[in-house]
Formats: C-alpha cells, structure tokens, sequence
C-alpha cells in the first residue's frame, strides 16, 4: 500500500502544483487513498520532495532528484511494481504499466537521467518513451529489463 500511495505522491505533484500537505492529502484522498497529515508528512521526507517557487510566488512539491542508493531503490521499486510490458516502434518505446501507474513510472524513468530517453509521456497505463536513436532503444530495453527482473539499483 504505501509503494502504491507514494507512487501516486509522485503522479500527483507531476500534474499538479500542489502546495501544501493538506492539498496533497485532500489530493490522496480524492484518489482514494485514506491517509492522515502525519502519514503525508511521513512520505514527503522519504521520497524527499522538496519545494520550489514557480509563477506567481506560489510554491510547489517536486521530487528532488538524488543519487543515492535509497532513492535509486524506490524508484526501481516504482518500475518493477508498475510495469507490465513493453515493445519498441523505431526509436519509440512503448511501455505498458498497471492502470494508474504510468505517471510514476514515467518518474522513475525519467529518474534514470539515460541520455538515450529524450522524453516520455504517461497516460493512465501506457507510456511512450522517445529515444534519441532507433540503435539505442534495444539497449534500452535491455537496461529496464534487468531493473525490473533483479533487485539491481538505477
């Protein structure tokens, strides 16, 4: 339960510009997720969100993107429980997740910093991945694939 509610933390602050604890707690909520202001707290030091200032002077949550072995696990956690299949059209990758889970994944993807993935984009539970060339999309593949068969970090 509480890999799925970090997971949709980490959706939640990607599409919207949550402020508050409350806000992302009422967010939760709303997703159906019975959570407390002590449990959101909780989960924002471990997936050490920060804040930032954007347009306006209004501050939001964003994941802080970190290096250590931890944070890797967490999101080779993310990937192996979200992740369902995938398939490559020329340099595109198309990867399907657990429903509701593509957002997250694309996080954790997106937190491997490959420069071989220009960008993904996440539906509900599908995510298209641009990589930079046809060549290098089978590697990969194959880099995900061993994330998500093993206990092995990002």
């Amino acid at each position: 339960m509480k890999i799925n509610r970090q997971s949709k933390i980490i959706e939640l602050i990607n599409k919207y510009d949550i402020e508050t604890q409350e806000e992302l707690a009422d967010r939760l909520m709303q997703a159906g997720y019975n959570v407390t202001q002590a449990t959101v707290s909780r989960d924002i030091r471990e997936l050490k969100l920060t804040k930032v200032t954007v347009e306006g002077g209004k501050q939001k949550y964003i994941v802080l993107n970190q290096t250590d072995a931890g944070m890797s696990e967490k999101y080779a956690r993310v990937l192996r429980d979200g992740f369902i299949s995938m398939d490559m059209a020329q340099n595109i990758l198309v990867i399907k997740t657990v429903s509701g889970m593509a957002m997250a994944v694309a996080a954790a993807l997106d937190a491997l910093n490959l420069n071989s993935i220009v960008g993904c984009i996440a539906g509900d539970d599908t995510i298209m991945c641009a990589i930079r060339t046809v060549d290098e999309t089978p590697q990969v593949m194959e880099k995900l694939s061993k994330i998500i068969s093993s206990s092995e970090n990002i």
